[in-house]
């Protein structure tokens, strides 16, 4: 490989003897005559026993270390963190989950700006390790690649699938005296049966195919399974892409273009993706110097159909997909129908139609995994700005599967998620109920936790069609019904929200893409006079920075805006 293009300004190319002491330190880790002039590679390994998500990426990461070195490079490898939406929903760690985005973008930008490194491929698993990879690959804007690490398999129960969902709803369900002790016993413990990251698509397996979709992870690779060969087979493949990548001198900004991300999109929306994909989109996108506002999410989501019949509000995991076809076939079917930039670059080196050429148009029979294009589960995509006097900034609902788009119902007003699950259980919510859980937002949580204890406890409970919830906090990928979330400004910095009272009426209206608290306009004036911004939550340590510095969620509460 030629060493003009290497893009490191380190001591290992500099003349003289002046800087010898930086050669040393390399010799000292590995490093022989001939590997001076080789790339040196970054290879952020989110490998960790914390979660089944991370547990199986040490292996991924040593096959794409061997890869590139087979191929001329260097390899170094550094570890970054992951939090467990999973382990932490429900209690207070759930704030640090948004939180561990920034942290793991901002310690692969410190290594590998720091360093100096050639390119970079990040191994990651969890819900926050693929935009927080993502938005360090875009503000370092080295040749980069990302490595997914994989879904987890379904568990079984009396013969059914059961997954990292069955679990919190069957806690509502015991609740509602709907199941039995044993039963509850019994998803609990089959639930998550090995490595790998929740298996419907949820977060992680939509932020998995936006990644492939937008063309910085190789084809197939998102919708794998963790404990699978190819997986590891895909690892060592994606180290080789990335040595073609910096001979090409391809970068994560050419890309991760405007069209890129309506090819994200367009995917997200037709396999019924997390809300949290509008979060993370909104933050890579800022990373990368693109334009992207939450209007562009509702023009994509009005011209895409919804395709894949997936978990939370479908029948399949990823692990079906993956076997009808996987991402590809619904790019294809997108591109086949003028619905996706099959001009833009990707990290094959080749372009999205290019890579599709030998797809096949249409999805196999004999399966309704992926239903025809003609004959979608829906005719447009799921994921629904609103906007009204309770959300100016806008609001993010998730329609896939919810019989009811409209309601009118009485605000049932909580402070926390804490006092909500309580308020539910206890059989204090009832149909026709709009729960309003607020001070939960990026500043006010701080760290704005997502809602799936309530949300599958109201599903528990036998109410998903007659009880609303609203938040400015957010939702797991696993939450469906009748939920908005993201509701901006948030109430932390004296949005509407905050002027919600026991009892007022409330208006979600899905059609009209309207959030509307039924009050006057002088109503309203008279509450906000009197309102106080109650005291932070934190008053020091990652937190209190974390609430100083980041932005309202309509921008995806990024921490340098």
């Amino acid at each position: 490989m030629s060493t003009q293009k290497l893009n490191h300004r380190s001591a290992i190319t500099t003349e003289g003897t002046s800087r010898s002491p930086n050669r040393s330190m390399l010799r000292a880790v590995g490093f022989k005559d001939e590997d001076f002039g080789k790339p040196i590679i970054a290879v952020a390994n989110g490998h960790s026993n914390l979660t089944p998500c991370n547990a199986g990426l040490a292996e991924l990461s040593e096959a794409a270390e061997k890869a590139i070195y087979n191929a001329g490079g260097m390899p170094r490898t550094f570890g970054t963190i992951t939090i467990s939406d999973a382990i932490s929903m429900g209690t207070e760690g759930m704030k640090c989950s948004l939180v561990s985005r920034e942290v793991i973008a901002d310690s692969i930008e410190t290594v590998c700006r720091g360093l100096s490194y050639d390119g970079l491929i990040a191994v990651g698993g969890c819900d926050k390790n693929m935009p927080g990879a993502m938005i360090a690959m875009a503000r370092l804007n080295i040749p980069a690649i990302f490595v997914y690490g994989g879904t987890i398999k379904p568990g079984k129960v009396n013969g059914k699938d059961v997954n990292i969902v069955s679990a919190f709803e069957a806690v509502g369900s015991y609740a509602a005296g709907r199941i039995e002790l044993e039963t509850l016993y019994d998803v609990e413990r089959n639930a998550c049966p090995g490595k790998g990251s929740c298996g419907g698509m949820y977060t992680a397996n939509t932020m998995s195919s936006a990644i492939e979709a937008m063309g910085l992870s190789l084809p197939y690779s998102s919708t794998m399974a963790a404990e699978d060969a190819e997986k590891i087979d895909s690892a060592a493949a994606s180290g080789a892409a990335l040595l073609n990548l910096i001979e090409k001198d391809i970068k994560p900004r050419d890309i991760l273009t405007k069209e890129a991300f309506e090819n994200g999109l367009r995917v997200v929306m037709a396999v019924g993706g997390s809300t949290n994909a509008v979060l993370h989109f909104m933050a890579i996108a800022h990373a990368a110097g693109i334009e992207l506002s939450l209007d562009d999410f509702e023009r994509i989501r009005e011209s895409t159909p919804h395709l894949a019949d997936m978990m939370p509000s479908g029948k399949y995991v990823a692990t079906d997909l993956h076997r009808v076809g996987g991402i590809p076939l619904i790019m294809k079917m997108l591109l086949e129908n003028g619905l996706l930039h099959g001009d833009c670059l990707t990290v094959t080196g080749k372009t999205i139609a290019e890579n599709l050429a030998n797809i096949a148009v249409t999805p196999p029979d004999n399966q309704d995994v992926v239903l025809p294009f003609d004959k979608p589960k829906y005719a447009q995509g799921h994921l629904v700005i609103l906007k009204g006097n309770l959300a100016p900034e806008g609001a993010v609902a998730k329609v896939s599967g919810i019989k009811r788009k409209n309601m009118t119902g009485r605000a049932r007003v909580f402070e926390t998620e804490e006092a909500s699950l309580a308020a539910i259980l206890n059989d204090d919510i009832k149909a026709g109920d709009i729960v309003v859980i607020r001070y939960e937002g990026p500043k006010g949580g701080p760290g704005m936790r997502e809602m799936l204890s309530p949300t599958s406890a109201i599903i528990g409970k036998g109410l998903g069609d007659s009880v609303g919830l609203i938040t400015d906090g957010r939702f797991s990928g696993a939450t469906y019904g009748l939920v908005i979330g993201h509701v901006c400004p948030e109430a932390q910095v004296g949005g509407p929200l905050a002027l919600v009272e026991e009892g007022d009426s409330i208006i979600i209206d899905i059609d009209k893409r309207l959030l509307q608290l039924d009050i006057s306009e002088k109503e309203m004036a008279k509450r906000h006079k009197v309102w106080q911004a109650p005291a932070p939550r934190y008053t020091s340590g990652v937190l209190y920075k974390y609430m100083k510095a980041v932005s309202s969620a309509s921008t995806g509460a990024v921490t340098d805006l």
